[in-house]
C-alpha cells in the first residue's frame, strides 16, 4: 500500500516534465493544461479506487481495532480502580476492626490484672491475718506452757522450802495438790 504512491509519482514526474520539454519554452504554472489535468484527474481517480478496495478497509479495521482496545483498556483500567478502591476500602475497615479489637484486648487485660492485683492482695491479707492468729496461737500456747513450767517450779519451791520450814519432807501427792490449788487461787486474783 505504502510502495503504491511512489510508484505514481514516478510515473507522473516523466510525463510533466516531458510536456515542458517538448514546449521548450517556459512554463507558466497558472496556464491550465487540460490534458494534463485529465491525465491527473483520471489517476487521482484510479488510486482513489484502488486505495479504497486496497487500503482504507485494512487501515479502519486497524484504527477501529485500536480504538476498541483502548477503550477496553480503559473500562479495564476503571474496573481495576474500582476495584483497589474497594479492596483498600475492605482493607481499612479490617485494620480498624483489628485495632477496636486490639484495644479491647488490652483493656481486657488491664482489668483481668487489676482483678487479679486486687484478688492477690486479698490473698496477701487473708495469708497475713492467718500468719499473725497462727503466732498468736503459737505465743499463747508457749505463754501457757512457760507459765504451767513456772508453776510447777513454784510448787516444787515452795514445797521445798515449807519441807525445810516444818522439817519434813513434802512431796506427796496431797501435798502437791494443796499448793496447786492455793497458787491457783493467788492466779485468778
Amino acid at each position: 500500500m505504502r510502495s503504491l504512491l511512489p510508484v505514481l509519482v514516478a510515473f507522473l514526474a516523466p510525463a510533466s516534465a516531458a510536456a515542458s520539454e517538448v514546449a521548450g519554452a517556459k512554463v507558466n504554472l497558472l496556464d491550465p493544461h487540460y490534458g494534463l489535468m485529465f491525465w491527473t484527474i483520471l489517476i487521482f481517480i484510479a488510486v482513489l479506487l484502488v486505495l479504497n478496495k486496497y487500503a482504507w478497509n485494512p487501515i479502519l479495521d486497524a484504527v477501529r481495532g485500536r480504538e476498541k482496545s483502548l477503550t477496553d483498556a480503559i473500562a479495564a483500567a476503571a474496573a481495576d480502580r474500582d476495584s483497589a478502591a474497594r479492596l483498600l476500602a475492605e482493607h481499612r475497615a479490617a485494620i480498624e476492626a483489628a485495632r477496636t479489637e486490639a484495644q479491647r484486648y488490652i483493656a481486657e487485660g488491664r482489668a483481668t490484672a487489676e482483678s487479679m492485683r486486687g484478688e492477690m492482695l486479698e490473698q496477701t491479707r487473708l495469708q497475713q491475718g492467718e500468719i499473725l492468729e497462727r503466732a498468736r496461737k503459737e505465743i499463747e500456747s508457749e505463754k501457757v506452757k512457760a507459765i504451767d513450767e513456772l508453776r510447777r517450779e513454784a510448787v516444787d519451791l515452795a514445797l521445798a522450802g515449807a519441807g525445810k520450814l516444818i522439817g519434813q519432807r513434802l512431796d506427796g501427792p496431797a501435798d502437791r495438790g494443796l499448793v496447786e490449788q492455793y497458787l491457783a487461787t493467788l492466779g485468778t486474783k
